[in-house]
């Protein structure tokens, strides 16, 4: 027989009954019954009972262990009564009788449990990582995780593409993020930089000759923690095809993406329907870049009724330019207790509140009317125009924002998703897609600097002519794949001539000395001939947490940072030795 075991965890049935074994697994749980111990038996597969009682010879020294003792267990298959079976495990119809036992790997007392799923602090959850992820949930997140690699990998085979890897050290790039620096001890007060992405790379492999490509590719950015994004690290989905326009690009990724998330939630629909949505639509419509199609509501624009209305407050705002007023339609949401609820949501969004509208039967009996102190401001031809443009109706309610929109739709996209919320108007169990389009190729900085808005490889739409009038007008070749109010996806067709890749860069304050010194080796590949290209890159982290049904990104990464970029665990980042700096030529200065 084996050192350690003759059978998994969860290899054995009803087949195997009379028949001796040997497992070995972690203590998961133990259950005095007077004179007969229960002890369920776990590894990475599953959990099997084991039994013992006075008449053992393990008895006594099964008596002894706890919780996630590592320990190996001989004994005999004996199948359970009908009564006692467990049909929720696959070794539900049987039992191990003990025979006799060792302790492969004795455990301290715990500092949190395993069994169950009990809600921890995150800090100790992170510092005894190993622990946690013994957690039914936590490893079951990491498989599934394995497990939509694994697919990725082989849909991407399957639709013709070829997996290539690009380096880890390299030269610093404008990526939308900070870098990670390397010094460097062969060359005292230079700097690498790991990749924000593998983007320069990529092209090059088009550049090179290699038409379909993509990897599981690690990228590294210094990035301020949220929920749905780790600080330091993560993975993506990263690929490149040659001569591709945009839609050619969105019929390669959908049957992936699409494949994988009907394979890993087939109990939730997934829409085949993915709609195209200008980025200032979306702002316009969702108050969001990456909207919540499950929620049906559509912002809409209306100024004009409010314009020289007997509202001041809107009337003398849009004489202002720039501003206007939105409507959030709000159907079935016609009450005064509900208009209170999203007045206190703004509320704690920083807003005085919200203005609204909601229809009602009149009190005398003569139909429909509209209420609130907007109504009452603004006369009933005017509300009439709103009900009618809003598509609303007895019982429904609208809600109001106004000024400048890049000041209030950020808030408008929330208020929006709060509303869906309430009223039950948002799906549930579903997944809907929309690719973002039509990103402008540059904003305005707070100091009034124009710069590149999103990916400065991108081409723009137009290419060099679009570039000599107002660089706020150019809208770029750019995507995003949003789901369920996330980005799952980013990318571009690039810009593969020289010539307008120093406009572009121009017209972001980079001369073309500096395109020359920081891209240098993409500028000298696109002189001998580069193909038209294009591309994406899908974050695996964030498809894994909407596929586990996970609030939190860490729930779905094997050994996560905290919300202040430390590895509780491994204790980094940490102080580097005075021998290592010596050997980079580095000096550390003190924070004043």
């Amino acid at each position: 027989m084996h050192a350690y075991r003759s059978h998994t965890c969860a290899g054995l049935n009803s087949s195997h009954v009379g028949q001796d074994v040997r497992l070995s697994g972690w203590v998961h749980r133990v259950r005095d019954h007077g004179g007969v111990l229960f002890i369920d038996l776990r590894d990475h597969y599953g959990i099997t009972q084991v039994i013992a009682d006075a008449d053992s010879a393990a008895f006594a020294g099964l008596n002894t262990v706890r919780a996630e003792w590592v320990i190996r267990i001989d004994g005999v298959v004996k199948g359970r009564d009908a009564s006692l079976v467990n049909p929720k495990l696959p070794t539900g119809e049987i039992e191990v009788y003990a025979k006799a036992f060792t302790v492969l790997g004795a455990a301290d007392e715990l500092p949190m449990p395993v069994f169950g799923e009990v809600d921890y602090p995150e800090e100790t959850r992170l510092t005894y990582r190993f622990l946690d992820l013994r957690r039914d949930k936590l490893h079951g997140n990491m498989m599934l995780r394995s497990n939509v690699v694994r697919s990725m990998r082989q849909r991407m085979w399957d639709q013709g593409f070829t997996e290539f890897q690009t380096p880890i050290i390299t030269a610093s790039s404008p990526e939308g993020a900070r870098d990670f620096l390397v010094p460097s001890r062969l060359h005292p007060g230079k700097f690498y930089a790991l990749p924000q992405a593998p983007q320069q790379f990529k092209q090059l492999i088009m550049v090179a000759g290699f038409d379909r490509y993509f990897q599981i590719a690690p990228c590294f950015r210094d990035e301020d923690p949220r929920a749905d994004r780790s600080p330091t690290d993560f993975y993506q989905l990263d690929l490149e095809m040659s001569f591709v326009e945009q839609a050619d690009v969105f019929a390669a990724v959908q049957p992936v993406v699409q494949g994988i998330f009907e394979e890993f939630a087939p109990d939730k629909t997934v829409y085949a329907d993915w709609p195209l949505i200008a980025y200032r639509d979306s702002l316009k419509w969702y108050g969001s870049d990456k909207p919540d199609l499950r929620n049906p509501i559509r912002m809409q624009d209306v100024s004009e009724h409010f314009r020289g209305s007997g509202f001041a407050i809107f009337a003398k705002l849009l004489e202002n330019d720039g501003t206007e007023v939105r409507a959030i339609p709000a159907p079935t949401g016609g009450s005064r207790k509900f208009c209170d609820r999203m007045n206190a949501f703004a509320q704690k969004e920083g807003l005085p509140g919200m203005g609204y509208i909601l229809w009602r039967n009149a009190e005398d009996g003569s139909g429909m009317e509209a209420a609130g102190p907007l109504a009452k401001n603004i006369g009933p031809e005017r509300t009439e125009a709103i009900r009618q443009q809003l598509g609303l109706g007895l019982g429904d309610a609208a809600f109001f924002l106004g000024g400048k929109p890049e000041q209030f739709e950020a808030v408008a996209g929330r208020a929006r998703n709060e509303i869906g919320r309430e009223l039950g108007l948002t799906e549930e169990n579903c997944f809907k897609f929309a690719w973002i389009v039509d990103f402008p190729m540059y904003e305005k900085t707070d100091e009034g600097k124009i710069d590149f808005s999103h990916n400065p490889f991108s081409m723009p739409q137009g290419g060099l002519e679009a570039l000599m009038g107002d660089p706020l007008e150019v809208y770029a070749y750019q995507y995003d794949l949003a789901c369920n109010g996330y980005e799952l996806i980013s990318g571009g067709i690039r810009n593969h001539k020289p010539e307008i890749m120093f406009k572009a860069f121009e017209l972001a304050g980079y001369p073309a000395s500096e395109v020359e010194k920081r891209f240098g080796g993409m500028v000298k590949a696109f002189r001998y001939g580069a193909p038209p290209h294009g591309g994406c890159a899908a974050g695996i982290d964030r498809i894994v947490m909407l596929l586990a049904d996970e609030a939190n990104i860490r729930e779905v990464i094997m050994f996560p940072m905290n919300q202040r970029a430390e590895d509780l665990l491994m204790g980094a980042p940490s102080e580097p030795l005075s021998a290592q700096l010596r050997e980079l030529s580095l000096r550390v200065v003190a924070k004043d």
